[in-house]
């Protein structure tokens, strides 16, 4: 099986991500059952705002779409800003929304019988809001959402430690979720291999 891990962090890949310190603890897990990962670091891409598949001028989002339709488990990674889950993730949340038209072989969403889930990070609260956010936006399009599939950590109110200077990784409730998350996804995304969501009543409409 394959899992894509888009990461929404505003910062692009010569710079740490404390949101893709938590996602590599879900992806040390995936490695021991099988699961080959890959990380995505969104804002190495220009991904202009639209609800299309691609608004063309460069629009570098078919490109992390193609990846997209390759995984089984698709994990929307997002830092907590404002209380909120990143500009990022929401334009690539919108921008999942534009291409939810394509369908698969048997006429269903081209989401259909993928399994998703949330990592978030932040130094304040509002984890709960931004996976609450990410996971109805994930389901409304056809992606499947197991049970604690949101893992997530966050720091004391105000500026302060992030996740990887903070020791986040010893964290025991943080952990149990990045567990859950990791095998829920795994299970339900095997069975949806062996036996994908039959297509009467959910066929896309022309």
């Amino acid at each position: 099986m394959k899992a894509l891990f888009l990461n929404a962090s505003l910062k692009k890949s010569d710079q740490p991500s404390n949101t893709e310190g938590l996602a590599q603890e879900v992806i040390d897990l995936f490695s021991k059952e099988g699961v080959d990962s890959e990380i995505v670091r969104l804002a190495d891409y220009y991904i202009p705002y639209g609800i299309e598949k691609d608004v063309g001028d460069g629009d570098e989002w078919p490109q992390v779409f193609e990846k997209v339709k390759a995984a089984d488990i698709v994990i929307l990674a997002s830092p907590v800003w404002l209380g909120e889950k990143s500009s990022l993730a929401t334009v690539a949340m919108e921008r999942l929304y534009g291409s939810s038209s394509e369908t698969n072989d048997k006429g269903q969403s081209v989401y259909y019988n993928k399994v998703a889930g949330a990592v978030v990070t932040g130094n304040e609260d509002g984890a709960k809001h931004a996976a609450s956010s990410l996971l109805y936006g994930l389901s409304h399009i056809g992606f499947v959402i197991p049970p604690n599939v949101d893992a997530y950590w966050v720091g004391e109110a105000g500026p302060g430690p992030s996740y990887l200077d903070e020791g986040g990784q010893e964290n025991e409730f943080t952990n149990k979720h990045v567990e859950m998350l990791a095998y829920n996804t795994m299970h339900l995304a095997k069975i949806f291999n062996e036996n994908p969501i039959p297509a009467k009543g959910n066929v896309m409409e022309e």
